[in-house]
Order: C-alpha cells, then sequence, then structure tokens
C-alpha cells in the first residue's frame, strides 16, 4: 500500500519533460537508427539514380534510369536475383528441419544440466569469427579435406566429391552461420507454450505426434516466422559465405555489390543493385508473411 501511494506521488511530482509512458527512454534508439540506417540507406537509394562515373562516390546529382536499365535488361543479374533468393529460402527450410527438434528439446528438458550444455554448444558456434568457423569447413569439405580424404582411403569414392565451390557448398556454409539464430528464435516460443494443453491432450488419448502437429506446432509458428525470416534475411545478404564456399563461381546479388564497387569503382551501379537486393528481401519476405498469415490463420 506504502508503494503504491509512493507511485501516486512520484507521478504527480513528475517533471514535465517525462513523458507518461517512458518513451523518451526510446529516443537513443530511434537517433541511431535516424543515423546509421535510415539516412545511409537513402543516400543509398539516391546515388543508385545518378550518373554511373567510375571512381566517383559522391552525389552528381545527373539523375535517371540507367543503372536499373542495366540491371533489368541483362539476364546476368536475372540470374543472381533468382539464386539469392532460393538459397535464402533453401537455407531457411534447412535451419527449420534441422533446428525445431533441438530447440524443442532444450525447451522441454526437465534437466537443467542438459538444457545449459545444449545451450552452450548452440552458442558456443556464434563465438569464433565466421571467416575462421569458414575456413574449418574447407579443411573438413575441401577436395582434400577430411571427408574426401576418409571416403578416398576406405575406397568408397573414386575421385573426390564436389562438397565446395558450388551451391551446396554455399548452403551448407550458411546453414552452419544461420542455425544458431533459428534454435534461439524457436527455444523462447516453445518455450512460452503452456506443457498442460499438450499434457491435457495426452491424457484424452492424442499420440506424441497428434500432439505436436496439432499443438504444439501451430503456437510455435510465431517463433517459426519470426526465425525463418531472420535466417532468410541474413542468408540473402551474406557476402562472405558465397565467395569462400562458392570460390566466386556461386555468383549472388551480394557478390555483384562487391564486384561493382571494389573492383570496377562503379558506386552508383553497386548502389542499384544494393537497392534491388534490399526490394527483392523485403519483397520475398512480404510474399512469405501472407502465405504464413494465411495458413497460421490469422495467429501471426
Amino acid at each position: 500500500m506504502a508503494e503504491l501511494t509512493a507511485d501516486r506521488v512520484w507521478m504527480r511530482q513528475r517533471p514535465a519533460w517525462l513523458l507518461p509512458n517512458m518513451w523518451w527512454l526510446v529516443v537513443p534508439a530511434i537517433l541511431f537508427i535516424v543515423l546509421f540506417f535510415l539516412i545511409p540507406v537513402l543516400s543509398l537509394f539516391a546515388s543508385s539514380f545518378d550518373e554511373a562515373s567510375p571512381g566517383v562516390l559522391t552525389f552528381q546529382g545527373r539523375l535517371s534510369w540507367d543503372n536499373y536499365e542495366r540491371i533489368f535488361t541483362r539476364p546476368l543479374y536475372y540470374t543472381a536475383i533468382f539464386r539469392s533468393v532460393w538459397i535464402g529460402m533453401a537455407v531457411s527450410l534447412i535451419c527449420l528441419v534441422v533446428g525445431y527438434p533441438l530447440a524443442f528439446v532444450i525447451a522441454r528438458s526437465m534437466r537443467p544440466g542438459v538444457v545449459t550444455l545444449l545451450t552452450i554448444l548452440v552458442l558456443a558456434s556464434m563465438q569464433l569469427d565466421m571467416v575462421i568457423r569458414l575456413y574449418g569447413m574447407m579443411v573438413l569439405m575441401g577436395d582434400r579435406g577430411l571427408i574426401n580424404s576418409g571416403l578416398l582411403a576406405l575406397g568408397l569414392i573414386s575421385e573426390p566429391l564436389p562438397l565446395m565451390y558450388n551451391a551446396f557448398g554455399v548452403i551448407l556454409g550458411l546453414v552452419q552461420v544461420t542455425l544458431p539464430y533459428m534454435i534461439l528464435s524457436l527455444i523462447g516460443t516453445i518455450r512460452s507454450i503452456d506443457p498442460a494443453l499438450e499434457e491435457a491432450a495426452r491424457s484424452l488419448g492424442s499420440s506424441r505426434w497428434h500432439v505436436m502437429r496439432t499443438i504444439t506446432w501451430p503456437l510455435s509458428l510465431p517463433g517459426v516466422y519470426a526465425g525463418t525470416l531472420l535466417v532468410f534475411a541474413l542468408a540473402i545478404s551474406s557476402y562472405v559465405v558465397p565467395a569462400l564456399m562458392g570460390g566466386w563461381k556461386v555468383i549472388t546479388l551480394p557478390i555483384h555489390i562487391y564486384q561493382q564497387i571494389a573492383e570496377v569503382g562503379r558506386w552508383q551501379f553497386g548502389a542499384a543493385v544494393a537497392v534491388v537486393l534490399f526490394l527483392t528481401s523485403l519483397f520475398a519476405m512480404a510474399l512469405y508473411i501472407l502465405a504464413l498469415r494465411r495458413n497460421a490463420g490469422g495467429r501471426v
């Protein structure tokens, strides 16, 4: 009672600049987003319409559609857009299939030691730099790596398997990098599901599979939605993984951006490709959200 009275007195005597709902606490975050996201994105968008001048970074003000005309009239960039999207979708699906069982075990385990050990294993993969982890995968999956060397020594194959420098290697590398984000997104959602619902269904004779299909999976869709979108956004915008695991043979939109800016010096055309990547990602995510909401009956 005394605490309630003190709270009411404080609310009446608070400074006028202090908003009732403490919205001022979000001002630093909003300023950060405006300064380091909104303004750079708008600058990138404006540069994409500027006349292409190799080696010139400053905005010249000579606006035209030439950069976008070049992108949408050359099949090279159509292929890159399609490849980026389907690789992102494949990585999201694989991370969901692989990560959901582990997230369910962590969320439902009654043994604190098991939960701690599995959580450490998930987080441990995020403690090392991405490049170091990818070089480790290259040692494992190279033509003379541990996998091919072992299979050749056992006589199971006559020549090395093509595990790298193709789409398979890029997808596997992206799954290795993004899987923890999917698992962490699912753990919180599955933990929020009341176990009493599952126990009630089991007590009425439902099988484990039926409970999973009709109760656990539908209620965990918000986590599925968040995890797949996060993984898709990370996969479609990744540059390091296609460069290392794809060996510059799997050309995606981030690879085109790097080549245009770092190698050719066409900042304006690179900005146009970046805008196309940004819009492609937004469009794909919008379609995914609409499809998911339709399938989930508006629960997400």
